[in-house]
């Protein structure tokens, strides 16, 4: 493949546009990996994104209701503007390029000349070029916001037509290409017919959980889904996202506090009820992943539980030890946006969550945080074998990757 591609270029800010090839927007991450060594490890990106929109006029034919698709395909014949048909959309998406500052994020148009594959599994493979890694695994975009939709059953059309599409238009033309399918989480049943019907689908590797949404994820209707997961040896994702129009944000009135505090929010109450709830007890091999919260909320919520715990252990029966014990031994988390700005917090963090096995690293490419593979690789308190299990080893053992 090597061959076949430019050679990429450093390229001033400037020159940066919704054109620029990935490759040279990566071309200092592919350096790095060369220079510092770590080009040949074994490199598995837990959380890379594509604009699912960009190909909604594909997406909606894969729609199974006759109705709903007809509607969908004359809405996109007829109308021009955002959301595409049946996304609910979120104030948030307008300030992500910083004010047109970092351009990327916007939307890509780079050329693509390929025509033996879908435009996504030329752009996902420039990607895992300059982030010399093997595989990657790509989640939707604006499709993280179908949690709330007022219409439920939207969920459950877009949800199926997405997964569909994504098997046959990207994961089957590239076998390090790997995804957590969507599961419509607010019809439990829709759920489980997700996981019978995708489990072995190529490409698929475990499921997601949009994690902006208010179901409880306790509720006894997710029973049979968790044992389906579990006996299946499928992982579970709850992917974070933020949601301005949430009573608790929407007192905030900067892009930068909500982002800070809604994509840990989420995850905090629904780690919360999966802990105290007793589901690592009741589905010890159930593997639970927290996707793009970041890492700092972590200890924070291990200590509080702990503390809260041990002076009314009676509201949580289920509980055999600690809360911070399962949050420990029984979740995985992905790095990005990993909090670096005081390195002796950030060591405790990854030593309370027994980073060198629970640990993902995630690049979250190509939102305007991502994070590249030396962000591990250059934490100094790591032992190289940490550093090999964080950037890949891990998520190999979890999702049973070829090495």
């Amino acid at each position: 493949m090597d061959a076949k591609i430019s050679i990429p270029r450093e390229l001033p800010v400037q020159e940066i546009d919704v054109y620029t090839d990935t490759r040279d927007l990566l071309a200092h991450s592919r350096r790095e990996a060369r220079r510092k060594g770590f080009e040949d490890w074994l490199i598995c990106d837990i959380d890379a994104h594509h604009v699912e929109t960009v190909s909604w006029h594909e997406i909606i034919e894969y729609i199974e209701d006759p109705v709903v698709r007809d509607q969908a395909l004359m809405y996109q014949k007829e109308r021009i503007g955002a959301p595409p048909y049946g996304l609910n959309g979120d104030l948030g998406l307008r300030y992500q390029d910083v004010g047109g500052r970092i351009p990327h994020q916007s939307d890509r148009r780079e050329k693509v000349t390929e025509t033996d594959v879908h435009r996504d599994v030329t752009l996902t493979r420039r990607a895992m070029e300059g982030f010399a890694c093997d595989y990657m695994v790509v989640f939707p975009t604006p499709m993280l916001f179908l949690g709330m939709h007022p219409q439920p059953e939207m969920e459950v059309w877009l949800g199926r037509a997405y997964n569909r599409w994504l098997i046959d238009k990207v994961l089957s033309a590239d076998d390090r290409i790997k995804t957590l399918a969507y599961i419509p989480f607010n019809t439990p049943k829709e759920a489980e017919r997700t996981v019978e019907e995708f489990s072995d689908a190529k490409g698929v590797i475990g499921f997601c959980v949009t994690s902006t949404r208010y179901k409880p994820v306790h509720h006894n209707d997710y029973m049979r889904l968790y044992a389906m997961l579990q006996e299946r040896n499928m992982p579970l994702a709850f992917h974070a996202g933020y949601h301005w129009q949430d009573p608790s944000l929407m007192t905030v009135n900067r892009f930068l506090g909500m982002h800070a505090l809604g994509f840990a929010w989420c995850n905090i109450v629904h780690m919360t009820n999966w802990v105290l709830n007793g589901i690592p007890e009741r589905f010890p091999n159930l593997k639970s992943i927290w996707v793009e919260s970041g890492l700092a909320w972590v200890p924070f919520l291990m200590q509080r539980l702990d503390d809260q715990f041990l002076m009314r252990p009676s509201e949580a029966p289920q509980l055999k030890r600690l809360p911070s014990d399962y949050m420990r031994e029984h979740c995985w988390y992905t790095s990005q946006p990993m909090e670096t700005t005081n390195m002796k917090a950030l060591e405790v963090t990854l030593e309370m969550i027994n980073a060198e096995t629970q640990l993902l690293w995630a690049s979250d490419w190509p939102h305007f945080d991502f994070d590249v593979p030396s962000v591990i690789f250059d934490l100094p308190f790591l032992s190289e074998q940490a550093r090999r299990n964080i950037m890949g080893l891990n998520a190999a053992r979890i999702f049973d990757l070829k090495r």
